[in-house]
């Protein structure tokens, strides 16, 4: 690219972008799953995911002419994403279903898998799924003194219950890495102007080249 337009668009590689996606996939899932297709909050939090990814796109390959667009698009991909997030703490609240604390054993296993792909996730939610049946079997025949409280599962975590909490874990996740990427987007558009200012610079070197 020339100095006047900057390499641009590289937002498949942005982590902020790979999980953002993620989340629009699972929330896709989850709605189809369990929240009534005619209900309006069905739609909303499809658009709500989805715009999480649209606009870190967008705001990427608008980057070529306009700092200050991409730093509101990445912007409006937070607040989408934070709206998202809302929407999954309030179906879990509603439905008296827990939201995991983070050091919660079934919680620390999904972030230790490091899920990239929609199938992965549900594994995780299909294993914890067993994992809680296999230790109500052993509650009932008496053959789980071994296990420690700590360990136990919580017969409330549904399927449901376990994939609001993932795509939480992955909202925090996400949220993180636009929350540092508009701190960094602002701090280069404070140093180094945007278009304008790099058009100014371009021809002006190539006023003082003649």
């Amino acid at each position: 690219m020339s100095d006047l337009i900057p390499k641009h668009g590289g937002y498949r590689k942005l982590k902020s972008f790979q999980v953002a996606r993620l989340v629009f996939d699972v929330t896709v899932r989850f709605v189809h799953l369990y929240i009534d297709k005619f209900s309006r909050t069905k739609d909303q939090m499809v658009q709500a995911a989805r715009s999480g990814v649209q606009n870190i796109a967008e705001g990427s390959q608008a980057s070529a002419t306009s700092k200050k667009t991409e730093l509101k698009l990445t912007q409006v991909a937070r607040a989408s994403l934070e709206e998202l997030r809302l929407d999954f703490e309030d179906f879990l609240r509603q439905r008296g279903l827990p939201e995991l604390e983070p050091q919660h054993p079934a919680l620390a296993r999904f972030k230790a898998r490091r899920c990239q792909t929609l199938e992965e996730v549900q594994a995780w939610v299909a294993e914890e799924r067993k994992r809680n049946t296999d230790w109500h079997r052993q509650t009932l025949t008496g053959t789980d003194a071994s296990v420690e409280v700590r360990e136990r599962p919580c017969l409330s975590l549904s399927s449901a219950c376990l994939a609001a909490n993932a795509a939480l874990s992955l909202l925090n996740l996400a949220c993180y890495f636009l929350d540092r990427q508009v701190e960094r987007l602002a701090r280069d558009f404070e140093n180094e102007g945007g278009f304008t200012e790099r058009l100014y610079r371009v021809r002006s070197a190539k006023r003082r080249n003649r």
